[in-house]
């Protein structure tokens, strides 16, 4: 170790990611082939809702289809600090070390809404270290009940309203429209993720509203309880917008914004102003993206300072070969 200079540093080695994943989509059909599949467009995929593909005009309107899926995430991260207690600093997800742990186990079932069948809805149970920390507050209590609340990964109903290319609205607890990573291991591009994903909201609770304007620009309202789903700082709604434009097949930009209090002072010079901002670049066997965020309020107390906090991360993603691929993520926070 002396010799690289990294005696005194925290180094991750993920020496055994074992990432069963399980993902079966089983269709209830009434006249359909039990092999047909479910695709989004990357407008659907920047939102939160996804929409089911609009049917050929020519062909009978397909049934309703049901996707159930599960996963199973065990890890063992190797500190070569070895700290006693096994923890990495106040990290939410991937914070366990030096012990092989279940970070993370769900099983869901989930229905798209579409013109011909315009209800939809998601439900998720979820068990593991990576569900014990995330969606609370380390400033503001927690909600009532959240001790059981916290194995909900998602619980949601969702309606697309006949209004002009198809206004979705959604109610419930939703995948979050703020950050680039996921809250599951297995949906991103590295096993732990940035420091600015650790500390923004990877699930939501509340209600939203999506409006395709084209195919390449979609616009998103909600109002949520709070920036962290499982703290109670006050009763007072957050607000915010999600705009996702797609100015070609091969690069996706999202900008979100998010305006609320935070605290148990809710006057409106103690709300937090936060904003996401995520350009992306896929093509063939490279991604690219880019993200920054930046938040600020100012805080109850003496003198009542301003907080500014601010992060970016710079991920690129390579498929090498088959299921082969390397990532870096330079990230400042």
């Amino acid at each position: 170790m002396g010799a690289f200079g990294l005696q005194r540093g925290l180094f991750w080695l993920l020496v055994v990611a074992s990432c069963w994943i399980t993902s079966a989509s089983i269709i209830v059909l009434a006249d359909e082939p039990a092999s047909s599949k479910v695709s989004s467009t990357a407008a659907d995929a920047a939102t939160s809702v996804q929409q089911e593909p609009e049917p050929d005009a020519a062909s009978p309107p397909p049934a309703a289809k049901w996707q159930y899926n599960g996963f199973v995430d065990a890890g063992y991260l190797l500190d070569f600090n070895h700290p006693a207690n096994h923890l990495f600093r106040d990290r939410s997800t991937a914070f366990k070390v030096d012990e092989l742990d279940l970070n993370m186990a769900q099983a869901g079932v989930k229905k798209l809404a579409s013109a011909n069948s315009r209800w939809g809805m998601e439900l998720a149970m979820q068990a593991g270290k990576d569900s014990e920390n995330f969606g609370f507050s380390p400033t503001a209590p927690n909600v009532s009940g959240s001790d059981w609340l916290r194995h909900f990964a998602l619980a949601d109903a969702s309606y697309l309203t006949p209004v002009g290319k198809g206004l979705t609205l959604q109610a419930g607890l939703f995948n979050s429209l703020i950050g680039y990573d996921s809250l599951y291991a297995k949906d991103n591009f590295t096993y732990t993720r940035p420091w600015g994903g650790d500390y923004t909201p990877y699930l939501m609770f509340g209600v939203n509203a999506s409006y395709p304007f084209s195919k390449k620009i979609t616009v998103t309202a909600f109002v949520i309880n709070d920036y962290d789903h499982l703290a109670d700082p006050n009763s007072v709604p957050s607000f915010g917008a999600q705009l996702a434009y797609l100015p070609t097949e091969h690069v996706t930009f999202r900008e979100a914004l998010l305006y609320g209090p935070h605290q148990s002072e809710t006057a409106l010079g103690f709300w937090r102003f936060f904003s996401d901002t995520i350009t992306e670049w896929r093509r063939n066997r490279l991604t690219m993206a880019f993200e920054y965020q930046v938040g600020t309020e100012r805080v109850g107390g003496p003198g009542n300072p301003r907080a500014l906090w601010m992060s970016a991360q710079f991920p690129v993603h390579l498929i090498v070969h088959g299921p082969w691929s390397v990532t870096a993520r330079p990230e400042v926070a």
